[in-house]
């Protein structure tokens, strides 16, 4: 006789992020997602999710994403405030210095990926309040893309997310830098790696402003 397969418990993270999608599931007239790309859940292995940053609303696009939790890379300002300081804490948001160079937010981040884990962040750095499409990129994410073999999943909406309104939402195929896995990539390596993921998260952006115009006009 076969012996059972002992049923694993879900960790506490799960369970958070279960009891999230419910909720989002019960008001998401407040705010709801039409996505375009893939659209599959990104649930297999780890994924490094990159996404441009307009408010504080980009999160809800990222986590929906995938069925698995995941783990934002936030700066660590939002520690210092009450009840945003909790809700960080309790979804294991891993803290990152505003200037970007943070060694043990990077092992964090790279602890996670290697035990499966899925990392969101946004190399923009910061809101972007501007007329561009994005800000510069700081390093980070291909970095961590490469150092872990986990793919980048390009996330990207044209318009600042607002409750009330419709976001429209594109994602990209997994993008990996696999020439790199058996070297190690040097800083102007790094460099070319940004500039890519920067032009593949501009065509998205291209692309969602075509579909969307699309609809439009088939209205």
């Amino acid at each position: 006789m076969s012996e059972k397969k002992e049923k694993v418990k879900p960790t506490k993270l799960e369970k958070r992020f279960k009891r999230w999608r419910r909720l989002y599931a019960c008001c998401r007239w407040l705010m709801p997602v039409k996505k375009y790309g893939h659209k599959e859940p990104y649930n297999n292995g780890s994924y490094v999710i990159v996404g441009n940053h307009k408010s504080g609303l980009d999160i809800i696009p990222a986590a929906l994403a995938t069925d698995k939790p995941v783990r934002f890379m936030a700066k660590k300002d939002l520690f210092e405030r009450g009840i945003i300081k909790k809700l960080c804490e309790s979804m294991e948001v891993i803290p990152v210095s505003r200037d970007g160079n943070d060694v043990r937010a990077v092992m964090q981040a790279m602890k996670a990926l290697k035990n499966s884990e899925i990392i969101a962040i946004y190399p923009e750095g910061t809101r972007n309040k501007t007329d561009e499409i994005f800000l510069p990129f700081k390093s980070g994410a291909t970095m961590l893309s490469i150092k872990t073999r986990s793919p980048i999943i390009p996330v990207v909406h044209a318009k600042k997310m607002k409750l009330f309104h419709r976001a429209h939402v594109i994602y990209g195929e997994p993008l990996e830098f696999a020439e790199f896995y058996d070297k190690k990539p040097t800083e102007e390596d790094i460099k070319k790696c940004d500039e890519i993921l920067r032009g593949e998260m501009l065509k998205l952006h291209a692309r969602l402003l075509e579909e969307t115009a699309k609809k439009k006009k088939n209205k």
